[in-house]
């Protein structure tokens, strides 16, 4: 089988801050990285680290080629992103010493993917493949109703969160993930828990604390792995990416749970976003 992953491509610029600033600080960085990023990039290169098929359907601008190269570097199939005459999204973030970090987005060639672009590569999938979509990029509502109707598995990762997107997208959704703010901020907008939602698996990140997975009204925990943590960008990425991969390949929610919480265990290790997700190989072998 196969995930397609509707996702955002960025130029991630990482400075290193002893804290995060307040507002009007004026701050030093003691150290800055240019990796491979966005959050539908991450997802496609966490899944494909962990074995699975990716291909993934996207848009860079003319400035965005390396991440492509870097893409298929990386084991994910790019012949379903487009350059257009536009930039690259990219994003600047800040982490803190203590792994907390701050973000500012620019979406670039990620909300302008064209339609024809998304009818003609998912014209190639299969029943019983994946979808993705996160809330990086456009035609999310239309690219999950037309992968239901193929008879894909929907999933959606609802970051970064708006209500209005995340309701649209709900009725074609099989898989749903989000972090516990976001399913607070969900429950406020729709008045419905994440066991209410009417999506057949819905996971609730919490960080430090682990996850929850709501399937059938019951509500299943998953404790974290505790590490020292230096960087947790990309590390809910990290995470969505290894339970689709498990979920691709046929394992029961609950291994797909605990692989993934071991990736995402190893990511805040580690300084980076889509660079420095670790392989299959290397979550199994990780002995907290």
């Amino acid at each position: 089988m196969a995930i397609w992953n509707l996702g955002s491509i960025n130029a991630d610029y990482v400075y290193d801050v002893p804290h995060i600033p307040a507002p009007g600080e004026t701050l030093a960085a003691t150290d800055r990285n240019v990796f491979l990023g966005g959050k539908g990039a991450n997802m496609s290169v966490a899944a494909a680290r962990a074995g699975a098929q990716v291909k993934h359907i996207g848009c860079v601008g003319s400035d965005g080629t390396w991440a492509v190269e870097r893409l298929l570097e990386w084991g994910v199939d790019t012949r379903h992103i487009a350059e257009l005459d536009t930039a690259t999204g990219h994003a600047i973030i800040s982490v803190a010493d203590d792994g907390e970090n701050m973000i500012i987005l620019h979406p670039g060639a990620n909300t302008e993917i064209p339609q024809a672009q998304l009818q003609n590569a998912l014209a190639e999938a299969e029943t019983g493949d994946w979808f993705i979509a996160q809330n990086e990029t456009n035609l999310q509502r239309t690219a999950a109703a037309l992968a239901g109707k193929m008879g894909l598995n929907v999933g959606y990762a609802a970051a970064p969160f708006d209500a209005d997107r995340v309701q649209a997208v709900l009725p074609h959704l099989d898989f749903l993930i989000l972090n516990e703010v976001e399913a607070e901020q969900l429950r406020t907008a729709t008045g419905q828990g994440p066991a209410a939602l009417g999506v057949k698996d819905v996971i609730v990140t919490l960080g430090g604390d682990g996850a929850d997975w709501y399937a059938g009204g019951t509500k299943t925990h998953f404790d974290a792995i505790k590490v020292d943590p230096v960087d947790s960008t990309g590390a809910g990425d990290t995470f969505t990416g290894y339970v689709l991969a498990g979920l691709d390949r046929g394992m029961p929610m609950a291994q797909a749970i605990g692989q993934a919480t071991k990736a995402g265990a190893l990511m805040v290790t580690r300084h980076g976003t889509a660079d420095v997700i670790p392989d299959l190989l290397e979550v199994q072998q990780f002995q907290p």
